[in-house]
């Protein structure tokens, strides 16, 4: 009889021990599991809030603007509306316009929109997503100025221009560096004119249009304009994967009219 309830007690306490080794597997793998979703869950959060750094020089209204402290401008709520459609935040950085390219290349932004055009020299450096505005380089004069087109911009005159910019790189080539002053903000270009240091500004139309309207009774906008050119956005060369991602989202924006609407705020 002894022998028999030792043997029972013995078989019990075993069962027992499997049991809860059974019940502490359970409790390890629930808690695994748990920590596996509380993982995806997290990734999941960090993915809805993926943070995309923009750098623009906000000195170009109405492309990029600040106000207030605020930042304003086409190129500004395009950036945001494009970063809604891949998902994420768009953080800008305002710095000068001639740094913009190498902040790129350097991964402090990861990407540049400002009133930026797609030139040869700068597809060497960046790549460039398609155009999302076409945009024409127009001359401002003084009211009483004799010039008439850019025909007479070569007979010595002085013209101002934003360093860096396509229309520094363009009057630099036709008319030659000694020809040009160069600003990091066009309007310290178009003060000058004003005072009689230089001759013409050279700028982006809509620019232009922006600054004749703060002051018509002093400048006047030629009516040919200087060139034409598109506006695309920068980013790290080979960086194929945000740019596809940039790309899809402009051709949305611009095939439902967001972007128009943007545009059509800003430029009546």
């Amino acid at each position: 009889m002894k022998k028999i309830t030792s043997l029972f007690l013995v078989s019990f306490m075993v069962l027992g021990l499997v049991a809860c080794a059974n019940n502490g597997g359970s409790a390890a793998s629930t808690e695994a599991a748990s920590t596996e979703v509380a993982g995806e869950a997290n990734n999941e959060v960090a993915a809805s809030t993926q943070k995309l750094i923009m750098c623009t020089n906000a000195e170009f209204p109405p492309y990029e603007y600040k106000e207030g402290g605020e930042f304003l401008g086409i190129d500004v709520e395009a950036a945001k509306l494009i970063g809604e459609k891949i998902g994420a935040e768009v953080e800008i950085l305002d710095i000068a316009f001639d740094s913009l390219i190498p902040t790129v290349n350097s991964g402090k932004a990861d990407f540049a929109m400002a009133g930026m055009t797609v030139t040869e020299d700068r597809l060497e450096n960046v790549d460039f997503s398609h155009t999302y505005q076409t945009a024409v380089q127009s001359i401002i004069v003084p009211v009483d100025s004799d010039i008439e087109s850019d025909a007479d911009l070569y007979d010595g005159k002085k013209i101002g221009v934003q360093l860096g910019t396509t229309g520094d790189i363009y009057c630099t080539d036709d008319f030659g560096d000694e020809n040009i002053s160069r600003y990091p903000k066009i309007v310290d270009g178009v003060q000058a004119m004003k005072t009689g240091a230089i001759d013409a500004c050279v700028v982006d139309d809509q620019v232009a249009k922006a600054i004749i309207a703060s002051d018509t009774s002093s400048f006047k906008i030629l009516e040919t304009p200087y060139a034409e050119e598109e506006y695309a956005i920068a980013v790290k060369k080979g960086n194929k994967e945000l740019l596809d991602k940039i790309n899809a989202a402009i051709d949305e924006i611009m095939s439902s009219g967001e972007l128009q609407a943007i545009v059509d705020k800003y430029i009546k």
